[in-house]
């Protein structure tokens, strides 16, 4: 799992009534960060700070949120929690965290009107620790759902899942990522779909092979979906290295939602690693171990909830 890596901690907050939460991913050395965001409709936050061109050295946290735009809030929570255990790029009068995020859109499910805030930001960053978390429909993965070609109605849970690729000389790889996609969720080796849309008699429908037939359900143009996840290794990167692995990492997104990176989706992987350090890798095998957790992560998203049946129309 994410915390695999050394120096990274985790702590989720999860409002079960509500069907909401957010997660917070923890940096307690020095760290730089990359993101790709690859679909159409994101909403996240200091994203241009991770781009090669900025001057800002590292990040001190990356948050995951419900909630959509509104759950952005609990960014500033984060934040305030950081800086008052004395993290945050120094400026001299203050020291000011910086806290990337990217969050899904959760409203449809449980309470609309309740979003992650600030108070839910601090008890996120409160409750971060290293070791083994919990997975599943918790944090931002609370109130996430799979395939929804034809409303949420006939979605699947989504949910929050981890894994960790090992590579030689001890450098680890790790993915947390939230599974919130429109499209389905398919075992690649067999192309059986664990997570997606179903019809009104509760079976999996293949979702891109019924758009090819023309059978776009309502919810084809709205924009509620999007798969989120961070990325971070023990070997040493760059802020270039960096923006590489996260944008290779979206290929493990791509080998296990059909259709993903869609117009209708906002998907942003950030990738983050030690600014120094003893191990190495090279950037190439780095990206293919990165996509291999993104990966499994998705897979270990979906694979410990009840996909018997859809949401149903009372939970909308």
């Amino acid at each position: 799992m994410l915390t695999d890596i050394e120096g990274v901690r985790l702590g989720h907050v999860t409002d079960k009534q509500s069907m909401t939460g957010c997660t917070v991913v923890v940096f307690d050395t020095p760290t730089v960060a990359g993101v790709d965001v690859r679909g159409a409709n994101p909403s996240t936050k200091d994203t241009d700070l991770l781009r090669p061109t900025s001057v800002m050295p590292e990040v001190h946290a990356i948050l995951l949120t419900g909630g959509s735009s509104f759950g952005l809030e609990a960014a500033s929570g984060v934040a305030r929690h950081l800086e008052s255990i004395g993290r945050g790029f120094d400026v001299k009068v203050a020291r000011i965290p910086i806290v990337p995020a990217a969050v899904i859109y959760d409203l449809s499910i449980g309470s609309s009107s309740i979003r992650p805030d600030v108070q839910m930001g601090v008890e996120a960053c409160m409750a971060a620790k290293s070791g083994p978390f919990e997975r599943g429909r918790v944090g931002a993965g609370t109130g996430a759902t799979v395939g929804k070609l034809f409303g949420i109605g006939g979605a699947s849970p989504g949910g929050l899942g981890t894994a960790t690729v090992s590579l030689p000389g001890g450098v680890k790889v790790s993915a947390v990522v939230v599974v919130n996609a429109f499209g389905d969720v398919v075992c690649p080796s067999s192309n059986r779909i664990l997570a997606g849309t179903r019809d009104n008699l509760g079976n999996f429908v293949n979702t891109y092979e019924c758009q090819k037939r023309g059978s776009v359900g309502l919810s084809a143009f709205d924009f509620k979906n999007t798969t989120i996840g961070v990325v971070c290794t023990n070997a040493v990167l760059t802020k270039e290295n960096a923006n590489r692995v996260a944008t290779v990492a979206q290929n493990g997104i791509a080998r296990v939602i059909r259709p993903s990176h869609t117009d209708v989706d906002g998907d942003a992987i950030f990738a983050a690693g030690p600014i120094d350090g003893e191990l190495h890798c090279s950037i190439s095998l780095l990206g293919t171990a990165a996509s291999e957790a993104v990966e499994l992560a998705i897979l270990d998203a979906v694979g410990d909830g009840d996909h018997s049946e859809a949401l149903g129309r009372g939970d909308q």
